[in-house]
């Protein structure tokens, strides 16, 4: 590969030792074990990001009208190779800090749809979904998923594959599954970038 490729994560769960932050954990334990690059966590809930309000401005002009922390994660958006969304299942969806970072990703729309830009973040990337929910139900993880399908598309991902987590509420992680479909989508995109002659 020409350049080390670099992973984003954008960690929903404000639980340091939960079952979220132990699957992230795995797949920078994974993502390192394949000798790749730099791995880049956000913590939602410490970034705290204002939630979009649809002002109209990142319509008007490239950018947002508020100056916080989105501007590390825009960077590293755009610089990333490989995108890791982890996060619980709160009442069907995301947690609130999670979600306010997808919102904030409305500049992008705007600035394909409104500023005429073909495509805002030029560099594609792979993404991994990691979810954890307590209950049996998982359904919560299929709308999740769908709402990261338009995410992914205005910041050019291609979901390689979710790792899902259930009932841990009353069950043990099974660390031994995770890891190995964590492996299974590291190594399509380590395959794909082989193959393409680099990280894309």
């Amino acid at each position: 590969m020409k350049t080390e490729p670099k992973a984003l994560a954008l960690m929903g769960s404000p639980r340091a030792g939960g079952a979220t932050a132990r699957l992230l954990t795995c797949f920078i334990d994974q993502w390192r074990a394949f000798n790749l690059g730099a791995v880049t966590v956000v913590e939602a809930y410490k970034a705290a990001l204002a939630p979009c309000t649809h002002c109209g401005y990142c319509g008007k002009q490239l950018g947002c009208v508020y100056d916080d922390g989105f501007t590390a994660i825009d960077a590293g958006l755009r610089e990333a190779d490989f995108l890791v969304v982890a996060s619980p299942v709160y009442g069907m969806g995301f947690p609130a800090p999670l979600k306010a970072v997808f919102d904030r990703c409305q500049r992008y729309f705007e600035a394909k749809f409104s500023l005429g830009a073909a495509n805002p973040i030029p560099k594609r990337k792979s993404a991994l979904f990691l979810a954890a929910f307590g209950s049996k139900d998982g359904r919560g993880v299929e709308m999740m998923r769908e709402q990261l399908r338009y995410t992914f598309l205005l910041v050019n991902a291609v979901l390689e594959k979710t790792v899902a987590a259930a009932n841990t509420d009353r069950l043990p992680l099974d660390m031994e599954a995770a890891e190995r479909e964590i492996q299974s989508a590291i190594r399509a995109a380590v395959s794909r970038w082989q193959n393409e002659g680099g990280p894309p």
